[in-house]
């Protein structure tokens, strides 16, 4: 099996993540500012919960950014992973190839 990914995947994912989380509490506030004409409005259940949900909407918000926090952050440290990954492994090639005998390796006829 192969595994190829681009050097920047992972931080170009890592920003876009954050840019998402940034969008979707933005989203989640406009959509508290768009029902508030709405209050006032109900009674019984229909207020219960429109009180409640007015209530929760940073328990929420801090819910979803909390979450995509800790994805990105996940995202972050894969990105920080990998790239180590890469350049050890290029040191280590070349720490190899400094200490390999290529003159010990060629073929020559001796005719």
């Amino acid at each position: 099996m192969k595994f190829d990914m681009g050097a920047q995947t992972l931080s170009t994912l890592t920003k876009s993540t954050g840019g998402s989380n940034d969008e979707l509490v933005s989203l989640v506030r406009q959509l508290v500012d768009a029902a508030a004409p709405l209050e006032g409005k109900f009674n019984g259940a229909g207020r219960a919960r429109f009180d409640g949900f007015k209530q929760r909407v940073d328990e929420v918000t801090n819910d979803l950014s909390t979450s995509l926090n800790a994805i990105n952050q996940g995202q972050s440290e894969m990105d920080t992973a990998t790239q180590t990954g890469d350049q050890d492994t290029a040191d280590d090639w070349g720490h190899s190839e400094g200490a390999a005998n290529f003159d010990g390796a060629r073929f020559r006829s001796s005719r």
